[in-house]
């Protein structure tokens, strides 16, 4: 049942329902606020999973978010959804900063994909998010790495770190 059907109510059912009910408006909002009330980390490997699923399809985000939301019965984060668009709108600026920091002879081609996809949302969060300080961002792209291609983690820490030096 989608939860258009779950929020809506027939004519019968609103009778029947005390006043005290939440109204459709109420508990959209109610969802609203538990889906963006997890933790920033979270938030953030969402971003990091719409980033990496984007690498394997045509879809546009909203696409792929409203896929998750159907398929896993999961809510995604304004924030993870807002910054997957952010990263694609600036995808090009982002990947050219990660691809300057690589070794010699490495191509953006040869990261795994899920790195990748760490890197992309640490970079954006780097650049633009101000709120974010590039430590906090360096360290839990590290720990998403760790989470989803341990053997990746010192690469990422390596070149975010080198693109951490140019900022300062």
């Amino acid at each position: 049942m989608s939860d258009n059907q779950n929020l809506t109510m027939n004519s019968q059912e609103a009778e029947s329902t005390p006043a005290t009910d939440l109204t459709q408006e109420d508990a959209v909002l109610n969802l609203s606020a538990n889906r963006n009330s997890i933790s920033r980390y979270k938030k953030r490997e969402q971003a990091v999973l719409l980033c990496f699923e984007r690498l394997f399809t045509d879809s546009d985000i909203d696409e792929i978010a409203d896929n998750i939301i159907d398929s896993r019965d999961e809510y995604l984060s304004d924030y993870a959804i807002e910054t997957a668009k952010n990263i694609e709108d600036k995808l090009t600026y982002i990947d050219e900063k990660i691809s300057s920091h690589l070794s010699k002879g490495w191509k953006i081609s040869r990261i795994s994909r899920i790195s990748l996809a760490v890197l992309r949302v640490a970079v954006y969060e780097m650049q633009f998010v101000s709120e974010v300080p590039v430590s906090v961002a360096i360290n839990e792209a590290v720990e998403l790495t760790k989470k989803y291609s341990a053997d990746d983690a010192s690469f990422v820490n390596g070149v975010l770190g080198a693109i951490a030096k140019e900022l300062e």
